[in-house]
């Protein structure tokens, strides 16, 4: 058959075809370069974040050798690409790795800070059974230390048995005194003053004796 196309009707349809794929290649270059100033702006906040970080380093005094950071990119033109989702997930991928960045420079920042001070820490239990007993002027039972402890410091546990264990390990190494009377038993610390408690019993007679021989020579003379 004989080709019913003439020389005009190619022209209009090499023209059509023409016009698309100007519009088209004017659409792409658009799209690219807006997803260029976006990645420009991204590459900027890496750079920055970059400067941060190592000024840091530098003040911490790591020892790690600097990252170098690429070669400033060409404004050169890019090739026409075909539109597809994966400019999209890149464009993503690459935002969150902008964002990570910056979390990161931030972290450091507040790393950098001075720390504050510690709080004091709270004395041990032996600590606060000795002050106890060095400030008594008579000797007490596990019993008794285990309850003005727990008044004076409601926030901790103080259990008799603890304390009790704790005034034999004092007593064990001579930093306190130990004392039975009957079936009870009593502590004093050893750098404690003397305490001004009665004599015990056995010293009595020996006192009133003595007290006695005294009242017999007032008498004789």
């Amino acid at each position: 058959m004989p080709d019913t196309k003439t020389p005009t009707g190619l022209t209009s349809q090499y023209t059509a075809q023409v016009v698309a794929d100007l519009e088209r290649n004017a659409k792409d270059q658009e799209r690219i370069g807006a997803e260029m100033e976006a990645l420009q702006q991204q590459l900027n906040a890496l750079r920055h974040d970059h400067a941060v970080l190592t000024n840091l380093q530098q003040a911490l005094g790591a020892t790690t050798a600097p990252v170098e950071t690429g070669p400033e990119p060409a404004a050169a033109s890019v090739p026409r690409q075909k539109t597809s989702g994966k400019s999209a997930e890149g464009k993503r991928v690459r935002t969150r790795k902008a964002d990570s960045g910056k979390s990161t420079a931030a972290r450091a920042s507040a790393a950098g800070k001075p720390e504050a001070k510690p709080a004091p820490a709270q004395p041990t239990l032996i600590e606060l059974i000795r002050r106890y007993l060095t400030d008594q002027r008579e000797p007490r039972s596990a019993a008794e230390v285990s309850t003005a402890l727990g008044q004076s410091h409601p926030e901790r546990r103080i259990q008799t048995n603890v304390v009790r264990t704790s005034l034999e390990n004092l007593v064990a190494k001579s930093h306190a005194h130990r004392a039975k009377q009957g079936s009870s038993v009593f502590y004093t610390a050893i750098d404690a003053e003397e305490p001004s408690v009665p004599p015990a019993a056995p010293e009595q007679p020996v006192k009133a004796g003595a007290k006695a021989k005294a009242e017999a020579k007032t008498d004789g003379g």
